[in-house]
C-alpha cells in the first residue's frame, strides 16, 4: 500500500477518492496535504483545469516530496460562456462558500429557458511521482442547471446539477452512483488505467464494476430502441 498526498484540504474529496481507489484495487491511500505537513498558499491562476492541477500537485510536491495527486474541477454554463469554470469554488468571492455559490448562480440564470441550461462538471487529475514525472487526465459530465435545489448529498453545485442519464440531480445519486458517472469519476478511471505498469491487475485487484453505470447504460439502451 502505497500513501500518497492529496493537494487539498477537502475532507469530503479526500474520502470521494480513497473510496474510488479502494473499489478499483489501487493500493494508495490519500492524506490531506495538511496532515502530509503543507500548510503553504498554492498558486491557482492558470488558465485551464488542467493547468491548475498541476499547479497545485508541484506546489505540494517540491514542499513535501513523495507522490502527490492534485484535482481541479469546476461547472462550465453554457449560457454564461462557460462561467464559473476554474472559478467554480470562490464564484461568490469566498472560497468554498456552497450556499453563495449557488445562489449567485441562480441569480444569473433566472430568466434563462430550461433548454439553455446546459452545463457540464470538468475534472482534470495530475500525479506528479516522486522522481518528477507526471500524469494528467481529465474527464466531463454534461447535464443542465435546474432553479432550485435538490438532494441532500454530494457539495459544491451538485444540488443544482440535473444528469439526464439517471433523471435525478448530482446530490440525489448515491456516493457509489455519483463516483459510476462523475466527471471527477471518468478522470479517475482514465487514470487507474495510465497507472497500470505501476499497479499490475490481477484476478485479486481487478476493479468492481459500477452496476449503476450498466443499468443507465441500459436504460438509456430501451429508451432509443423504443424511439426507433
Amino acid at each position: 500500500m502505497e500513501t500518497w498526498v492529496l493537494a487539498s484540504g477537502n475532507a469530503h474529496k479526500t474520502a470521494e477518492f480513497n473510496r474510488f481507489f479502494e473499489n478499483a484495487s489501487l493500493p494508495v491511500r490519500l492524506v490531506t496535504m495538511r496532515e502530509a505537513g503543507f500548510d503553504g498558499d498554492i498558486d491557482e491562476s492558470g488558465l485551464s483545469f488542467a493547468e491548475n492541477a498541476f499547479r497545485k500537485a508541484d506546489a505540494v510536491w517540491k514542499s513535501v516530496g513523495g507522490t502527490v495527486l492534485a484535482d481541479d474541477s469546476g461547472l462550465c454554463v453554457d449560457a454564461l460562456g462557460g462561467r464559473p469554470g476554474i472559478y467554480s469554488a470562490r464564484y461568490a468571492g469566498a472560497h468554498g462558500d456552497d450556499e453563495k455559490n449557488n445562489d449567485k448562480l441562480l441569480k444569473e440564470l433566472e430568466n434563462v429557458p430550461d433548454e439553455e441550461r446546459t452545463a457540464r462538471f470538468m475534472c482534470a487529475l495530475c500525479v506528479i511521482f516522486e522522481d518528477g514525472k507526471n500524469c494528467v487526465t481529465e474527464g466531463a459530465a454534461e447535464g443542465r442547471i435546474l432553479r432550485e435545489r435538490r438532494g441532500k448529498g454530494g457539495f459544491g453545485y451538485d444540488p443544482l446539477f440535473w444528469y439526464p442519464p439517471a433523471e435525478k440531480a448530482f446530490a440525489e445519486l448515491t456516493p457509489e452512483e455519483k463516483e459510476a458517472v462523475s466527471h471527477r469519476g471518468i478522470a479517475l478511471r482514465k487514470l487507474v488505467n495510465a497507472l497500470r505498469d505501476r499497479f499490475p491487475e490481477t484476478e485479486e485487484t481487478k476493479p468492481k464494476k459500477h452496476h449503476f453505470a450498466l443499468r443507465l447504460r441500459d436504460i438509456n439502451s430501451e429508451k432509443g430502441e423504443q424511439e426507433t
